[in-house]
């Protein structure tokens, strides 16, 4: 067996491709001894029938591009040749259907490296393009002592398990300009997501220039809005990295921005305003009117010639019954026309907006809610309260996706959201035929406490790891491995250029302007935000700043998740020096936690994170003192006194975890009682 050392973890060739640094893990993987060089002599090829496809083309520069940056090796740009001894062959077996991309398109690819040459073969186009990302993910630095790079001999053949696979991406609370929208659809391409939902409007804002309803960007945008010319740009940006676009504008709730320009929409004759602050009134449109139908009829009509992809999603969620039963001409509306409750009068509503959608031809999407008795089974349903509901629409005959448990914006590990699976749970009580009708999911970041400042870091790299829950083999599921590969690719993600890391950085040094940013990332380092809507309590609106100390650190902690595992493991084996090096680290975060409480006193940004710098040190000084009781008696109720000094200790202040508490919880427990 060969074995090579590659940033950092161990590739065994002939072993499992758990080892490998990708992500998605391809379908099969056989390896094989040798490597493929890549130097300043690689050159490229593309040959078939598919190879004078746009998106081949403009991959393939892309692709020269990007290795360049990758490696810092001077690989000349060049036209891609037919040459036979290229050191990479891009072979597309067939054409494509014309553009747009269509949900099942065939994403299938194989790559060979053997000798001096990698062949990438698909049968259509959309198939190279996902096998170049793993190409461009297989090159590696080469081990010590022999300076390079190269691609590791093996036998790739990959196909997606899931044929939709996405991101639902809220620009309606805070707009992300164009630059972040393109290095998102970089992102979701690198890691094989196929499907960026892009949530155009909500009561916050509507992001969309509406020539037909100039009103709508007017008065519900506060001038931050995309124009049409540019939304084409960014449909043909993904497309050209085999993303399609879905645009969402949601209806008939979460649509006072829609109201704050065009009042007659409303259910209500109150005057409303786009929502900037918790709290603010929100509006739901009037269904009972067909004016409301008219002025669908030519905005949807509108955006469908804007928005070439099949799907269109109306949204649907969360209308609020009681908006409609307090006016009387609904109720009367209601009566007249037998509709029993809300629920049947938004079932009603849908059934119109799904005839104008079909007549323009468009396939109407939405969230849970859309599911009622007597739509059309042409629609696709997006479960965002679970896996029961994604299957109660599965077995009356519906297509749906999962959302539920990918919700980024949560602030959840990526172990969490990676345990979460389409055809598990209630889904896995499904028929085969039912399942089939499950096809994937989308991870959703909503944006009350994201800005475009953060939101690769809000997104990345947690994103990746739900990528590969929805394209490798349900039997991918090893944890250790995901983070692993996890942090590998969190590295090879900002070489494409997202900011997951930079942004925060940048961040940082604004937080400490005067003083060296080591420290005070030392401490951000065991932090975590709070979890789930624990801060959407403190009712944040858009005045909010979002320039805290929470606001620049990722989701989650990896120094804290090593330090769990450090201490698992020592508490499975335990030794001296085992915890001599726990001992270390906790006095080195104590010491530093100490030494910052300047920094934190002088800052006023900063200033209310001091209770946060004591509790640390607290719970490092329990940590210590639960590795001295492993290795002699404790006092008599220390344990009982640790673990309430603990839950002290761990008390959210400024809205931050402190995320070793566990691996000490972990320790106190260990320590056996006193006599």
């Amino acid at each position: 067996m060969k074995v090579r050392s590659v940033l950092g973890f161990v590739i065994c060739f002939g072993l499992s491709a758990q080892t490998l640094p990708l992500m998605p893990l391809p379908a099969s993987v056989h390896e094989s001894p040798g490597a493929v060089a890549i130097t300043s002599a690689f050159t490229l090829s593309v040959s078939g029938a598919g190879a004078t496809d746009p998106r081949i083309k403009s991959a393939a520069v892309r692709t020269l591009a990007r290795l360049a940056r990758q490696t810092g090796i001077p690989i000349a740009a060049q036209t891609p040749t037919t040459a036979p001894n290229a050191t990479l062959r891009i072979v597309v077996e067939r054409r494509d259907h014309k553009a747009p991309q269509r949900l099942g398109d065939n994403e299938s690819y194989s790559l060979q490296a053997a000798g001096d040459h990698v062949t990438l073969s698909a049968d259509e186009p959309l198939g190279a393009l996902r096998g170049l990302e793993t190409f461009l993910q297989l090159v590696q630095q080469n081990q010590l002592g022999s300076p390079g790079f190269s691609v590791p001999h093996g036998d790739i053949r990959d196909q997606p398990r899931f044929p939709w696979r996405g991101l639902s991406l809220d620009v309606s609370r805070h707009f992300i300009p164009l630059d972040g929208i393109e290095r998102t659809i970089d992102g979701l391409a690198a890691v094989k997501l196929n499907v960026l939902h892009w949530h155009l409007s909500d009561d916050q804002g509507f992001r969309v220039e509406s020539r037909k309803y100039p009103r709508l960007q007017k008065y519900g945008s506060d001038g931050l809005f995309y124009t049409q010319s540019e939304i084409r740009a960014v449909i043909v940006y993904a497309w050209e990295r085999g993303v399609r676009i879905i645009p969402e504008f949601d209806m008939p709730g979460h649509s006072t921005s829609w109201l704050a320009a065009y009042p007659n929409l409303s259910s209500s004759s109150a005057p409303l305003n786009v929502v900037h602050e918790f709290g603010d009134p929100t509006g739901v449109m009037d269904p009972t009117k067909e004016s409301t139908y008219r002025f669908l009829e030519g905005f949807l009509g509108e955006m469908a010639k804007l928005f070439p992809d099949e799907y269109f999603h109306i949204g649907g969620d969360e209308v609020s019954a009681k908006v409609w039963t307090n006016e009387p001409h609904i109720r009367e509306y209601m009566t007249a026309h037998h509709l029993a409750n809300a629920a049947a009068l938004q079932a009603y509503f849908n059934k119109r907006v799904e005839k104008i959608l079909a007549k323009n031809h468009k396939r109407m999407e939405g969230w849970d809610e859309i599911f009622q008795p007597d739509i059309p089974k042409t629609i696709l349903i997006q479960s965002w309260r679970g896996e029961k509901s994604l299957a109660a629409a599965a077995r009356a005959g519906y297509t749906g996706i999962l959302s539920a448990g990918y919700y980024l914006d949560l602030m959840q590990p990526a172990s969490q959201h990676y345990a979460v699976d389409p055809l598990r749970g209630e889904a896995a009580t499904l028929t085969p035929e039912e399942k089939k009708l499950i096809i994937g999911g989308e991870a959703a970041m909503w944006e009350e406490l994201a800005t475009a400042e953060n939101i690769d870091a809000k997104l990345w790299p947690r994103l990746a790891a739900i990528a590969e829950r929805f394209w490798s083999p349900d039997t991918t599921n090893d944890v250790t491995s995901m983070y692993t590969r996890l942090d590998t690719v969190n590295h090879w993600l900002e070489w494409i250029g997202l900011q997951q890391r930079s942004s925060l950085d940048l961040m940082l040094h604004r937080l400490a302007p005067t003083d060296s940013v080591g420290p005070l990332r030392t401490f951000a380092s065991v932090l975590e935000p709070v979890k789930g809507y624990e801060r959407h309590r403190n009712h944040y609106g858009a005045s909010s700043a979002f320039n805290r100390l929470v606001d620049a650190i990722p989701p989650e902690a990896d120094a804290a998740r090593n330090f769990r595992k450090a201490v698992e493991s020592y508490l499975a084996a335990p030794s001296a020096a085992g915890a001599d090096r726990l001992r270390n680290q906790l006095d080195a975060w104590s010491k530093n936690a100490i030494a910052i409480r300047p920094l934190l006193q002088r800052e006023s940004l900063l200033t209310e994170d001091l209770p946060v710098a004591g509790a640390l040190t607290a719970q490092c000084q329990l940590g210590d003192d639960a590795l001295t009781y492993l290795a002699s008696a404790a006092p008599a109720g220390w344990k009982m006194r640790a673990t309430a000094s603990l839950k002290d200790a761990s008390t959210h202040y400024a809205s931050l975890l402190i995320a070793i508490a566990p691996a000490i919880q972990n320790l106190i427990d260990a320590v056996p009682a006193a006599d």
